[in-house]
């Protein structure tokens, strides 16, 4: 008998992975080289899960990531998605960041749909 799939909410789910320590470096690499002081990036938590999508591997990355402007300050937190293909010479792609309240909500509802939940650390709710 075989088993029952499970819902992917139209293939967007992926199965959790650890993030190691050679994931870690090409997602905090990907994400400095968008930062102003890239030297001063801070990040939160991360999640990350990996799916085969039309036949090519990637994985999703969920995180936060906090690092001063242009003035040499620090702001609030900026919500991050991005994909890495590990076929393609480990490739990243930043698909979505920022502060403001409506990329929060598309990272959150991505992030979420993927089924990686990730709390918000500027408010008490996950994104």
């Amino acid at each position: 008998m075989a088993a029952t799939p499970r819902p992917d909410a139209g293939g967007q789910r992926v199965d959790p992975i650890p993030i190691p320590l050679a994931l870690e470096e090409i997602i905090t690499t990907g994400i400095r080289q968008r930062l102003p002081d890239p030297a001063s990036a801070r990040f939160g938590r991360m999640l990350a899960g990996e799916r085969t999508l039309n036949g090519r591997k990637e994985i999703v990355v969920c995180g936060f990531v906090n690092g001063k402007d242009s003035s040499g300050r620090y702001g609030r937190d900026q919500a991050f998605i991005a994909k890495i293909y590990p076929d393609s010479g480990s490739s990243f792609e930043l698909v979505a960041m920022g502060d403001a309240s409506e990329t929060r909500h598309i990272v959150g509802s991505t992030c979420n749909a993927a089924g990686l939940p990730i709390p918000d650390p500027s408010s008490k709710t996950q994104l």
